[in-house]
């Protein structure tokens, strides 16, 4: 959303000389990605600090930049271009969370012409949130202009650089909410201000952050839902025993979804066909239809099902619902499928967690080909009982019929464990390319899976995809 600098620094109660007129054209906090017109946030994030960098950003044609009122200003800045706001810790990011804020409720405070509110959809989920946002996107997308996450921008740095790219033209924002401690996400909501909530699973991720385990996970989770307004509508997913469970005291605004238990939207006769996708039935308001999609797993169906629960409330028809779905292709490193000398790859490494890699074992195993091999990393913040989830992998791995498994890096070694024969350790995903460009044949499929820190995507170098 434009505004000048004098309008920002008012609702920063910022200090400062500049000029008042200068109309803002985007938001940064990074001046490698930073437009001229953007303005600059000077935040100290886990490395760097943001103040070294505004020479650069001003240099680069940035607007202005906000800065801590403690920061010493260099004499080679042109202190006119600042908004200096009062230091605490994190302010400069407090600041950009804040005026996010303001501009999410001054783009609400715009009445559509039809009359309908505009909306705030909320994502979370220990597993998949990312696609669940694109599925919602893409079926709201069918009926509105929709503005949404980039990417995984779902925490206290990404998610106001989204709200601030919010225009009068935009009828509904899809924002996917990440967390790895408790109260993040209620910190989040707090920007945001989200009218619905969707929460897709619970599973044991980030584990070494909740001494309560798997209970602090949902407890976590469950922070989306609290933060809703009293008429704030909760669409969950009815398979998940703890999700379930976040409709209390809001029986009346809640819509379930799922394949195996009661449900406002529900699939039946799912069909699992491999790297093709999945197909489905899908009943929902009375109506019955056939739907498929192009995302590997039957984790994707539940995903896709809370994108056409979302549609139908917004007024989407079923059909319509479906057919937005049916266009959506997998994205970088989730579910992606390449080719190699014949060989199909799954690049699913973008992230890994125990629940999430059995689902895409579960995926390759549909999958006909004549060996199935599965490349699976250390999955991170897991905590004390990492190696015997990492063990519960591979055994999964063997119950499902895969041929072969390559285990990379720290507590992946428990994973081939696991699995036993046919199951080999590596230090390195170098070493994992290197294995599987002497090792693949015509014919094979293999998955790539684990957590972000361990850039298994780096095995792919030692191949060249068709």
């Amino acid at each position: 959303m434009n505004l000048t600098l004098g309008q920002i620094g008012d609702i920063l109660h910022a200090e400062g000389d500049y000029d008042t007129t200068t109309e803002v054209f985007g938001y940064s906090i990074d001046t490698r990605t930073l437009a001229a017109g953007d303005l600059y946030f000077a935040v100290i994030g886990e490395r760097l600090d943001g103040h070294s960098f505004v020479e650069a950003a001003l240099a680069n044609g940035a607007a202005g930049a906000v800065v801590s009122t403690r920061w010493v200003v260099p004499e080679t800045v042109d202190a006119t271009k600042l908004l200096r706001v009062p230091d605490s810790e994190d302010c400069v990011l407090r600041a950009m969370q804040t005026l996010a804020r303001a501009v999410r409720r001054a783009w609400a405070a715009k009445p559509l012409p039809s009359g309908e509110p505009r909306r705030v959809i909320g994502i979370t989920g220990s597993a998949g949130k990312t696609t669940t946002k694109e599925c919602v996107a893409a079926v709201l997308s069918a009926h509105f202009r929709v503005l949404k996450s980039a990417g995984n921008l779902n925490n206290g740095f990404g998610l106001p650089l989204q709200l601030l790219k919010l225009e009068p033209e935009h009828e509904i924002a899809v924002l996917e909410m990440g967390m790895n401690h408790a109260g993040e996400i209620t910190a989040l909501a707090r920007i945001a201000e989200p009218d619905w909530a969707v929460v897709s699973n619970v599973a044991p991720v980030h584990l070494e952050h909740f001494a309560d385990g798997i209970q602090g996970i949902r407890n976590a989770k469950y922070e989306l839902v609290q933060a809703l307004p009293p008429e704030g509508m909760p669409f969950l997913n009815a398979d998940d025993a703890h999700v379930r469970t976040f409709s209390r005291n809001r029986e009346q605004h809640t819509v379930y979804f799922g394949t195996q238990h009661e449900a406002a939207v529900r699939a039946t006769g799912i069909q699992n066909r491999g790297t093709d996708g999945m197909q489905f039935t899908v009943h929902a308001d009375g109506e019955t239809l056939p739907a498929r999609i192009a995302l590997l797993g039957e984790h994707n169906v539940l995903n896709a099902l809370a994108a056409i629960a979302v549609g139908r409330k917004a007024g989407i028809p079923l059909d319509r619902c479906i057919s937005a779905l049916a266009t959506l292709a997998p994205s970088d490193k989730r579910g992606e499928l390449l080719h190699w000398n014949g060989a199909k790859i799954i690049n699913d490494c973008y992230n890994s967690n125990p629940r999430a890699l059995d689902s895409m074992v579960d995926a390759l195993a549909a999958v006909q080909v004549n060996r199935r091999i599965v490349v699976a990393g250390e999955m991170l913040e897991l905590g004390p009982d990492a190696a015997h989830l990492h063990r519960c992998c591979g055994e999964h791995a063997r119950a499902r019929g895969i041929d072969r498994l390559v285990a990379v890096r720290g507590e992946a070694m428990h994973i081939a464990e696991g699995f036993g024969e046919g199951a080999i350790f590596l230090e390195t995903p170098e070493a994992a390319g290197e294995w599987l460009r002497k090792h693949l044949r015509d014919g094979d499929a293999v998955l790539l899976k684990a957590s972000r820190g361990v850039r298994l995507e780096r095995a792919l170098a030692a191949l060249s995809p068709d």
